[in-house]
């Protein structure tokens, strides 16, 4: 008994295989050609544990031969959260050995996610930590009751029972070994989690053949060797810590992986400087908090070589500063769990670096960007992102409908990623089409939170849209209307709470509007909140701007004449030019002959509304 999935079509199957793409052996054969050349070459290293590749192999065969010896095996799924601990890493691999297929849950996610994820697959074994909220006590087993979901082997991390304990089977062996297979590496290996725009992601189907590829090539692109050491500081279960190249390209390679508990600054450079980590990845709010700490610490990151920066866009203003801050090279990653991966280059020219994300990783990957009718924009021209390949998938699991629209009759998947080619080769991400924010990797659907808001009885409408912000690339802004006008922004939050959802999908900023703008149609007029939120951030930050160039500027008042307070021509000038530099065309004359900050922001705010 097989997972079912979409397959890719023969003649492409063939093509990949010829051309060394797929090699046709499963995921376990990176572990096994590791013990076959240096066994007692390090692995991992998780706090004062160290663990071989040879350790890594037998504790993962102990666990795969007791779940054999419990009937799980080829056809049967499981659900695994676990945090940053190297039991991550010997669950996956013997569950790729028993053939029991995983979906690994970020350990962010909460009760109203792994819910929803035990009914699409429907678990036979459960993995998790009595550490997290959801299983600190056995009430998790009536709620996945209640989706029919029940599984029938639970084991937990940090559990007194023997009979559940994972620590326990990991650790002793069963009463006589019982024989287990992987799945043909034509065949699902595992699960991976959509940035999905509709609520709960859709699941991902990764084989073993594309899944082995995406690994190997992400780690000859990143020059990864033996001498590798990986700092594992962003959640082992996201698929670009995983594959991309991740862990699986590090014990490809003979390297060891770091686990890091978080990527908060001073405890992971307190790694780097023990361990002698060289190579890191990490999200862009991350490395904004690492590049503020980094010059009082600098003296411990002599050993750190290279940071690899995806999940979201990176910054220009933040790139640049990489190599002077943390003293390494950089390398921009945009990709995707569906498939395909890009960096830039080790040898790229710093613009390259700085300013791309890069380009596909394999001479396969086949990309094109389209407008909305499906034909090629001109180069330099924003447009719609598809892509097929040797390590791209061919459709969600179980779900018709939503392949129908992402994928077109050339079997091209589109990621809903608006991207621009450079004269260089490289991919430029300048937005998404996909109503979803990118909250610092974190992708959060805009459908789910405003469905959970409106069950707040006080709320008959909801909107969620992003807003830039420069650490985390995008938040998240609800605007709500309500029966009661002085609903406060904290109830709401409680609210979603307690519905059970992951705390990254909290709105960040909230505000109460007395009309849901529509569209002709009838449907929320996303582009007129977007222009709220700009109209907002202009606003503030004019007023902001005003203060620091004012010096008696504690309460300004917004009818007042500005020259009152102190403000020169010079200053009005310069504040013309860094509105010009926001994308907001206002004149010296026109600040000057109005010189208020009402007036300013009426200006702004037509301005904006204008373009």
């Amino acid at each position: 008994m097989t997972i079912e999935f979409t397959d890719w079509p023969q003649d492409r199957a063939q093509r990949y295989r010829d051309a060394g793409y797929w090699i046709d052996q499963p995921l376990t054969e990176i572990l096994h050609s590791r013990c076959q050349a240096q066994p007692q070459a390090l692995a991992i290293i998780c706090g004062e544990r160290r663990f071989t590749y040879g350790e890594l192999d037998t504790l993962s065969s102990i666990l795969a031969s007791r779940l054999a010896e419990q009937g799980l095996g080829q056809g049967d799924t499981a659900l695994v959260q676990l945090p940053n601990v190297a039991e991550f890493y010997i669950v996956l691999f013997a569950l790729l050995k028993a053939g029991i297929v995983p979906l690994n849950a970020l350990f962010s996610h909460r009760r109203l996610e792994l819910t929803a994820y035990a009914k699409q697959i429907v678990p036979k074994l459960l993995i998790a930590s009595r550490e997290h909220e959801v299983f600190r006590d056995d009430a998790y087993v009536q709620a996945f009751a209640e989706v029919g979901a029940a599984p029938a082997v639970t084991l937990l991390l940090g559990e007194s029972d023997p009979a559940a304990s994972l620590a326990h089977w990991i650790e002793t062996p069963g009463s006589q070994p019982v024989a287990y297979a992987p799945t043909a590496a034509d065949q699902v290996a595992l699960f991976q989690l959509s940035g999905g725009s509709t609520g709960i992601p859709k699941l991902i189907p990764r084989t073993h053949n594309d899944y082995h590829y995406n690994a190997r090539a992400c780690a000859d692109v990143c020059a990864l060797n033996a001498h590798t050491r990986f700092l594992c500081a962003v959640p082992a279960a996201h698929n670009f810590l995983l594959s991309s190249p991740g862990a699986l390209g590090v014990f490809h390679a003979g390297g060891c992986v770091v686990m890091a508990a978080s990527p908060e600054p001073l405890s992971c450079f307190a790694l780097v400087e023990q361990h002698e980590v060289n190579t890191v990845a990490l999200v862009p709010s991350a490395v904004a908090l690492w590049l503020q700490a980094a010059p009082a610490h600098r003296d411990k990151l002599q050993s750190l070589a290279y940071l690899q920066v995806g999940g979201a866009v990176f910054a220009d203003s933040l790139a640049r500063q990489v190599p002077g801050v943390l003293g390494c090279q950089l390398q921009q990653v945009f990709g995707m769990a569906e498939g395909l991966i890009n960096y830039t280059r080790l040898d790229d020219s710093d613009e390259q670096i700085f300013t791309t994300q890069g380009r596909p990783v394999s001479p396969d990957d086949e990309i094109k960007i389209v407008d909305e009718q499906g034909v090629p924009v001109a180069p330099g021209e924003p447009g719609m992102l598809a892509t097929r390949g040797p390590y791209t998938f061919c459709g969600y699991y179980k779900a018709p409908e939503q392949n129908a629209s992402a994928f077109d009759a050339e079997g091209f998947y589109y990621s809903g990623d608006l991207v621009v080619l450079t004269p260089s080769g490289d991919l430029r991400v300048v937005g998404r089409i996909k109503d979803q924010i990118n909250r610092g990797g974190e992708k959060v659907a805009s459908e789910e939170i405003e469905n959970l808001l409106v069950l707040h009885p006080e709320v008959t409408h909801a909107g969620l849209v992003a807003m830039p912000d420069e650490a985390l690339g995008e938040k998240s802004c609800a605007f709500v209307v309500s029966r009661n006008p002085s609903l406060k922004a904290p109830a709401l939050r409680r609210h979603l709470m307690e519905l059970g959802i992951a705390e990254y999908k909290l709105p960040d900023r909230i505000r109460l509007i007395e009309a849901m703008p529509l569209t002709a149609v009838g449907k929320i007029d996303k582009k007129q909140l977007r222009h709220l939120v700009s109209v907002e951030n202009t606003r503030t930050w004019l007023q902001t701007r005003l203060r620091q160039l004012i010096e008696d500027s504690e309460e300004l008042d917004p009818e007042e004449n500005l020259i009152f307070y102190g403000l020169d021509s010079l200053q009005v000038m310069k504040l013309a030019a860094e509105l010009k530099a926001r994308g907001i065309e206002v004149s010296f004359e026109e600040l000057a002959s109005t010189p208020t900050l009402a007036s300013w922001w009426a200006l702004v705010e037509a301005r904006q509304k204008a373009a």
